[in-house]
């Protein structure tokens, strides 16, 4: 009978504990704040400027506007229709070895994901162990040394860590969050990349548009030095004019080199965008006639912006980590149930092992509940509440420098403009000015200081309107940048 009572108080302490334990977890909560995304900018536009048009009314070869509300295209560098670009992109996106790096060090970030997601389900091991062992006379009240003995025990156990305040989830959510982080930083990556071999692309094409250029003006120094010559052996003019005239082409020779070198970097900084030596592949050989400007350009309403840039986003995803890490140090105070069990074989030599006899199990509820840690676990809270702020004026400011780049692009593009219709007609001054100067040298009735003079400002106007030109395609392309872009499809990059 007293053994009949003994297993009724017995189970009834397991039901008690089980229904107990059925009460932690149904109370169980998430602690620490949930993430919500930052509210979207009140502001409504980019500049105090209005108007969709960038070009100046006398500039319709030169129209372009922007279209509010308008997302770039997935592959925006396609806006310029060239397929030799298109091709430089496609091998550069294909070998480029700091988007490797990117991607590896995304699917790092996601491997801790999974392995974060570890720590919810329970943790089965295998336990073996051998060992000997002597107990002292004293240690068993005797006055006679017990034998020496030997030991074995294996099995496995289990153990299952209770989150009944959300430590894990927040953990997990931390870690999905800093993925998401390397997934944006992977996309800002490409959208670096292509930005780069656009800009080094345009790069190109302006130097060897400013090489025709003087080209052009050697051709026209070459035939003004004849010119000056057939006077000279006329007796029209003195030894002075043709050395002058010699002086002009020495020194319009000398623009060349400069320009050559300026051709090789470019060249080289694109060969090693595309994952190549400069010994190795050479690019092709573009040209800004090549290119056309897109007319229409997309301009995303601030509202959208800060879901479509991805140093946006990544500060976004660092300011969930933030949060997330809030609820770890939030979930670190209160207490933590473990439960952990064992089955195992136990005989002190191998011959008694897999028998009914050996067999021993063990079944543990471990609870540890912080009371004091001289102050630790509030301080690394009160870290994790400051470091959530430092990263939402983080957020804040990435927010903020984004808007004044987009602001500076449409006020460049539109100064562009201006800029290439009055180097349009300073080439066709300096042009039919540096005509009429030559007819008049012929005619003896000017001298050869004016001539030179005219070739002068025709140099620097052709070589300022083959730069203006350059300027504003590089400007058309950092609007693309500044807007966010697009992301190849496939890149490991979520969603927006």
């Amino acid at each position: 009978m007293k053994g009949a009572g003994t297993s009724k108080v017995l189970a009834r302490a397991r039901r008690g504990a089980a229904w107990a334990l059925l009460a932690i977890l149904a109370s169980a909560c998430t602690v620490g704040p949930d993430f919500a995304r930052p509210e979207p900018p009140a502001t409504k536009a980019y500049t105090r400027e209005s108007g969709s048009t960038l070009s100046p009314a006398d500039a319709a070869a030169f129209e372009q506007h922007v279209a509010p509300g308008k997302k770039p295209a997935p592959e925006w560098w396609k806006e310029f229709r060239s397929p030799d670009l298109d091709q430089v992109i496609d091998r550069a996106v294909a070998a480029n070895r700091t988007l490797a790096a990117a991607r590896s060090t995304l699917a790092q970030a996601r491997e801790a994901v999974t392995a974060a997601e570890g720590a919810l389900y329970p943790q089965a091991d295998f336990a073996a162990s051998a060992g000997a062992q002597q107990y002292g006379a004293a240690f068993l009240g005797t006055t006679q040394l017990p034998p020496a003995f030997g030991f074995l025990s294996l099995g496995p156990t289990v153990s299952y860590a209770l989150d009944v305040f959300g430590g894990t989830k927040r953990r997990i959510e931390g870690a999905e969050a800093l993925a998401a982080y390397q997934a944006y930083q992977l996309e800002a990556a490409v959208l670096v990349l292509t930005g780069n071999v656009v800009g080094q692309a345009i790069a190109i094409a302006s130097i060897r548009a400013q090489i025709k250029a003087v080209q052009d003006i050697l051709e026209g120094d070459e035939q003004n030095l004849e010119l000056v010559r057939a006077a000279r052996a006329a007796g029209a003019v003195s030894d002075v004019d043709v050395l002058s005239a010699e002086s002009q082409l020495a020194n319009d020779r000398t623009l060349l080199p400069p320009l050559r070198q300026q051709e090789s970097v470019a060249r080289h900084a694109l060969a090693i965008l595309a994952g190549k030596a400069p010994a190795d592949w050479s690019p092709p050989e573009f040209e800004l006639a090549q290119l056309t400007l897109p007319g229409e350009l997309p301009l995303s309403l601030p509202s959208e912006l800060i879901h479509e840039r991805p140093d946006i986003m990544a500060a976004e995803a660092q300011l969930h980590a933030a949060s997330a890490a809030v609820g770890v140090a939030t979930a670190n105070l209160y207490p933590q149930i473990t439960l952990t069990g064992g089955l195992s074989q136990q005989a002190l030599d191998a011959g008694h092992l897999f028998t009914a006899a050996a067999t021993a199990w063990s079944v543990i509820g471990g609870l540890t509940a912080p009371i004091f840690h001289g102050g630790e676990l509030e301080a690394e809270r009160r870290a994790a509440v400051e470091a959530y702020k430092s990263s939402l004026a983080q957020y804040e400011e990435t927010v903020l420098q984004a808007f004044g780049q987009v602001a500076d692009v449409l006020r460049a593009l539109a100064h562009d403009a201006e800029q290439l219709a009055a180097q349009k007609h300073a080439v066709e001054s300096a042009g039919a000015s540096l005509r009429l100067t030559r007819v008049s040298y012929s005619a003896g009735s000017t001298g050869i200081l004016l001539v030179l003079d005219a070739e002068r400002l025709y140099a620097q106007a052709r070589l300022g309107y083959a730069r203006a030109d350059a300027q504003r395609y590089d400007d058309t392309a950092r609007l693309f940048l500044a807007l966010g872009g697009a992301v190849l499809a496939g890149n490991g990059a979520p969603a927006n």
